[in-house]
């Protein structure tokens, strides 16, 4: 198992390496910059005002398609997702890929658990809602999925970013808006969650590559 792990393909593709490493700066400032602005903030305020008219969420039929996107982020949605990611990269032989699936959305979800109390930001009077979990765990999966696609099909730098990045903002912006829709978060707080996956990703695939390499 160790030597499978050391000569599998890296877990982030060498052509992401110096891009993520900057987009995750950039993602750091801007997660801790909105945590700041926020610090034990209640309500509509800001950017969150002038994007909502409430936080009441959506009706139905939209309230559905919302709900289905947000069963990709519950315990039981997540769960399935990850496996099946799993599944796929064992299957290609992507094994550090496999484990960055688990490891990448852990440390992603890990990150959005320890400074929602640390923001203390609530919505609905008592609920801690900076940064989005749900919207962390669904950009991290995407930045995956494009990374093992990124090392299957070869792709070139330009290439591999865009769909990276492209990627993660469709996920992002999909969860994001399912959780706003639902009244669960405000629009900041998926800015955070996208921003905290895009931090906590990269660093958790070098990290992964550099304990694999030495084995």
């Amino acid at each position: 198992m160790r030597e499978l792990v050391r000569t599998a393909p890296a877990a982030l593709p060498v052509v992401l390496r110096a891009p993520l490493a900057m987009s995750a700066a950039l993602a750091t400032a801007v997660l801790v910059a909105l945590g700041i602005l926020h610090f034990h903030d209640s309500g509509l305020t800001g950017i969150d005002a002038a994007l909502l008219p409430s936080i009441d969420g959506v009706r139905p039929p939209w309230r559905y398609v919302a709900l289905v996107v947000d069963f990709g982020g519950e315990p039981v949605g997540s769960v399935i997702l990850i496996g099946l990611l799993a599944g796929v990269c064992c299957l290609v032989r992507r094994v550090r890929t496999a484990v960055l699936t688990v490891v990448g959305v852990v440390v992603t979800v890990a990150v959005t658990t320890v400074l929602k109390p640390l923001v203390g930001r609530t919505i609905h009077g008592e609920f801690l809602s900076y940064p989005s979990g749900h919207t962390a765990m669904a950009t991290a999966l995407a930045l995956i999925i494009a990374f093992l696609l990124t090392d299957r099909l070869a792709l070139g730098r330009g290439v591999a970013v865009s769909l990276t990045l492209g990627f993660a903002l469709v996920a992002g912006v999909a969860m994001g808006w399912a959780e706003v829709a639902l009244g669960a978060h405000y629009p900041t707080d998926a800015v955070g969650g996208f921003c905290a996956a895009l931090a906590a990703v990269p660093v958790t695939a070098g990290v992964l590559d550099r304990v694999a390499d030495r084995l």
